[in-house]
C-alpha cells in the first residue's frame, strides 16, 4: 500500500493515491502508518463502548454480571444437580467464561465491524485494520473489568492470586493475536460471503461446548478409544482447539489442575506451541485482509 502525499501548488491539500496492486506493502510504512490513525482507533473503541452500553442502566456493570449469572447457573446445574465434586467450582467456571465471552463477543463484533462501518469504509480513507482491532480492544475493556471481579472471588474462596498469575499476562497476549487474526481473516471473508456471519453463530456454539469452559477435560480418563483408534482427549483437544489450550492456561495458574490442590505454573513449551498457532493465524488472517481491502469498497 503506497500513497503520493506531495503538497500541491497553491497550498493546497495533499493528494493521497493508493496504490492497489501493492496490497501487502511493506510492513515498516504499515506499523508507522498505523501509529499515526492510533488517535482515530482510541475513538472507535470508545464509540465501540458507547454504542454497546447505550440507553442501559446498568451499562459496563454487564460485562461483569453476564459470567456471574451463568457462573450460578452452571453451579447449579453441575454442583447441585450433577453431583460434581470439582473444587471450589464457582472459581472453576469463572476462569473459564470470562476469556471465552471475551474471544467470543471479539470474534462476532470484529466479524461484522467492516460490514457495519460500510459508509465509512466507502467515504474516506483510514487504514482498514482498524476496525477489527477497535471491536478487539472494546472488548478487552470488558475483559478488564470481569476479571478484575474474578480476583475478588479469588480471594473470597481462599485462593488469592499467587505468583503463577503473572503468566496470565503471556496466555491473554497469546489469546489477543489468535482472535485478531480470526477477525481479521472473517471480517475480510464476510463483506464478500455473508454466508460466513451464520456460519460463524453456529461455530461459535459448538465450539463453546468444544472447549473445556464449564468442565474439565481431564474427567475423559487418560485414553479413550474410537473406531479402533486410542488417544488422549484431553491432549487431541488442546491441538486441535487454540481456545482449549487458551483456557486451559488462565485455569492452571489461578484456579489449579484437575488434581492440584491449587494454582500451578505454566508448561512453558505448552505455552509456546499455543503461541506459535496463534502467529500463524495472525499472518495468515493479515494475508487474506491485506488482499481483500482494496475490493472493500467495491463489494459494500
Amino acid at each position: 500500500m503506497s500513497f503520493d502525499s506531495r503538497p500541491q501548488s497553491g497550498g493546497e491539500l495533499p493528494v493521497y493515491i493508493y496504490n492497489a496492486d501493492q496490497r501487502l506493502g511493506n510492513w515498516r510504512a504499515k506499523v508507522r502508518e498505523l501509529w499515526q490513525y492510533r488517535y482515530l482507533l482510541r475513538n472507535m473503541v470508545v464509540r465501540d463502548l458507547k454504542a454497546r452500553y447505550k440507553n442501559s442502566i446498568l451499562g459496563i456493570l454487564w460485562s461483569i454480571l453476564n459470567p456471574l449469572f451463568l457462573m450460578v447457573v452452571f453451579t447449579v446445574l453441575f454442583s447441585v444437580m450433577a453431583n460434581n465434586q470439582i473444587r471450589d467450582y464457582p472459581i472453576f467456571v469463572l476462569a473459564g467464561l470470562i476469556p471465552w465471552n471475551f474471544f467470543s463477543g471479539s470474534l462476532t463484533s470484529g466479524t461484522t465491524s467492516i460490514i457495519g462501518n460500510s459508509t465509512l469504509v466507502k467515504k474516506v480513507y483510514f487504514p482498514r485494520e482498524l476496525l477489527p482491532a477497535s471491536t478487539l480492544l472494546s472488548n478487552l475493556v470488558n475483559f478488564v473489568f470481569a476479571f478484575l471481579v474474578l480476583i475478588v472471588f479469588l480471594y473470597i474462596f481462599g485462593i488469592g492470586l499467587t505468583r503463577h498469575a503473572l503468566w496470565v499476562i503471556p496466555i491473554l497476549a497469546t489469546q489477543l493475536i489468535f482472535t485478531f487474526g480470526l477477525t481479521l481473516l472473517l471480517g475480510s471473508l464476510s463483506v464478500f460471503y455473508r454466508d460466513v456471519l451464520m456460519i460463524l453463530e453456529v461455530v461459535i456454539l459448538a465450539w463453546f461446548f468444544m472447549t473445556p469452559v464449564f468442565y474439565s477435560l481431564e474427567m475423559f480418563g487418560q485414553a479413550v478409544t474410537v473406531w479402533g483408534i486410542t488417544f488422549n482427549p484431553a491432549q487431541l483437544m488442546r491441538w486441535v482447539n487454540p481456545m482449549a489450550s487458551i483456557i486451559d492456561g488462565y485455569r492452571t495458574v489461578l484456579w489449579g489442575t484437575y488434581g492440584s490442590g491449587g494454582p500451578v505454573s505454566m508448561n512453558p513449551a505448552f505455552l509456546l506451541r499455543t503461541f506459535v498457532t496463534a502467529v500463524i493465524v495472525l499472518v495468515a488472517g493479515y494475508v487474506v485482509f491485506a488482499r481483500l481491502n482494496p475490493l472493500f469498497g467495491e463489494k459494500l
